[in-house]
């Protein structure tokens, strides 16, 4: 007996770097809500999110919006350095081409 399984083109399948990446963050989180002597339920109330979303933010899940995980490193205090981390002037490529002017939009 063979068993035929369909495989969908459009399914979402994340790479297994942002798996890694997501699991590190939440980490980092957790991390960060215990060296501030934080409960899980402080730090939820505080960024007005439930406790399952910041359980889903520790845990690496992928799942909680861009905007609720900002406002948990917001309420941990490091909201500010994260984004400064991502700012591509800081980088040796980003200040290699600071004179180019940046395009509107990039079409491919």
């Amino acid at each position: 007996m063979t068993i035929m399984v369909a495989i969908r083109r459009d399914a979402h399948v994340t790479p297994p770097a942002v798996t890694r990446a997501l699991r590190v963050l939440g980490t980092h989180v957790a991390d960060w809500r215990k060296l501030q002597r934080l409960t899980a339920a402080q730090v939820a109330e505080r960024a007005d999110i439930s406790r399952d979303t910041l359980r889903a933010i520790e845990q690496g899940k992928g799942t909680a919006s861009t905007e609720n995980l900002l406002r948990v490193l917001r309420v941990l205090g490091v909201l500010d350095s994260t984004v400064a981390g991502a700012d591509p002037y800081l980088t040796d490529t980003g200040r290699l081409r600071a004179d180019e002017i940046l395009p509107k939009r990039v079409r491919g």
